[in-house]
């Protein structure tokens, strides 16, 4: 933190949930001039909205005491607000790299000041594609600045932006040189082959556990996460869900129902896996095999932390077997053969702590969270949709399936009246043909 403080360029490199979060943020927070102008005179930039908003309340809070003026800019969001903003003057923009390009383009947020500039998670923003926009707006900033780059690994267009971009960095890197891959020792690991058409009835169970406070359930699609989401509410569970599906205003009113309380499971796809610092989360549970051992590492660091103990729980299709052992080989774990698992083995009650009698549904005595419903759903302004009802069945489902008389089938209203005397007019046609064909004529 020292060289960092000297206005240095830093390479900091670190599993998740070591805090780099402060790491970066109390000497950018230090060589603030206060009280600033107009611009900006710090930039950090992260891979996704929830990361945005969390590092943007965390430099909110400690830069409190020194007022330091600090904005969250990323999509979902309207924009109009965040110009006000930056109109009356912002110290540090925290925001996304399309959301930052846009106000930039736009002449709307003015880089020529930024004296620090830091990308945070710069792997995940590679893998998301986000890399050449990052690279555009590094372009715009003065060449006179400090760069402090932050991420969990570190592969090779990585280093090239850090090459490019950066004067002589002082690469710091937090983790056991004998153990590269070590996780969080505090975390309990179970790993089970499971069937996917018994998987909600385990997790339900899961849930049940004696101790368990929040949980993160963790799944590779969209389309699966609300899936999850709609069973456990139908179980009775208090869950929300955060998935690109969602419109920004849905998906931050689930994460602040889990931070408060209302809720205590949180379904996600990986966009929470990164950075997303929730107290209180005892329970990590892959509903399947993370796609290799990076991914498994951000999702299992969202419990454990700050000297917390943790469980985390990775279920495996029969088909992913072979991926899992190449997670498991790579991060030294004594998991190569997942033990067979059902909703109903003995393993599962005594690993976990499950009381016997507990069923696949939350009994009505234990249902004491507000729920997701509790959580005011703010009108952000922004055109990403919003999470559809579910859809309902039409109550003429049997007579509009196209069998028998009774058919209600409906098209639309002026179809039937402009087409009527085109389609007459053409059986009046082919009828005429018809009549001078039988003629012979």
């Amino acid at each position: 933190m020292s060289m960092a403080l000297d206005g240095r360029d830093i390479i900091g490199q670190a599993k998740t949930g070591t805090g780099k979060t402060l790491g970066f943020g109390v000497p950018l927070l230090q060589r603030m001039q206060v009280p600033g102008g107009k611009t900006p005179q710090a930039l950090v930039v992260c891979p996704t909205r929830e990361l945005a908003s969390q590092v943007a309340s965390d430099l909110t809070i400690a830069g409190m005491d020194l007022g330091v003026r600090v904005l969250a800019v990323y999509g979902g969001r309207a924009i109009e607000p965040q110009i006000d903003a930056l109109k009356s003057g912002i110290d540090v923009v925290v925001g996304t790299p399309g959301r930052i390009l846009d106000l930039s383009n736009r002449r709307d947020l003015n880089l020529s000041s930024v004296r620090v500039l830091v990308m945070d998670e710069a792997d995940e923003m590679l893998d998301m594609g986000f890399l050449p926009d990052v690279e555009r707006i590094v372009a715009t900033l003065p060449s006179e600045r400090q760069t402090m780059l932050f991420s969990a690994t570190m592969p090779g267009q990585i280093v090239n932006l850090a090459r490019r971009y950066m004067t002589q960095p002082t690469h710091i890197r937090a983790s056991d040189p004998n153990d590269e891959s070590a996780t969080v020792d505090s975390i309990e690991q179970h790993v089970w082959r499971a069937h996917p058409m018994d998987k909600l009835e385990l997790v339900a169970k899961i849930m049940q556990a004696e101790g368990r406070g929040l949980v993160m359930i963790f799944t590779r699609t969209k389309r699966k996460a609300q899936k999850i989401y709609d069973e456990l509410s139908e179980r009775g569970f208090a869950v929300g869900t955060v998935h690109g599906d969602l419109g920004q205003g849905a998906r931050e009113q689930a994460l602040r129902a889990f931070r408060g309380g209302k809720i205590d499971i949180l379904v996600a796809t990986d966009v929470a896996a990164r950075g997303i610092d929730v107290e209180g989360v005892t329970h990590v549970i892959n509903f399947e095999c993370p796609e290799d051992e990076k991914a498994y590492l951000h999702r299992v660091g969202r419990t454990g932390r700050a000297g917390n103990s943790g469980v985390a729980v990775t279920l495996v299709d029969w088909e992913d077997v072979a991926r899992w052992q190449m997670i498991d080989r790579a991060l030294k774990l004594p998991f190569k053969d997942p033990l067979e698992t059902y909703s109903t083995s003995d393993h599962v009650y005594t690993g976990l702590g499950i009381p016997r009698d507990a069923t696949g549904r939350l009994a009505k005595g234990d249902q004491t969270r507000a729920g997701l419903g509790a959580e005011t759903l703010e009108d952000l302004g922004g055109k990403s949709p919003q999470q559809k009802p579910p859809a309902r069945k039409p109550s003429n489902t049997r007579s509009g399936n196209g069998s028998g008389g009774g058919s209600t089938r409906k098209s639309p209203a002026t179809k039937p009246e402009t087409d009527a005397p085109k389609k007459a007019a053409a059986g009046k046609s082919r009828e005429r043909r018809r009549t001078r064909s039988g003629d012979g004529t």
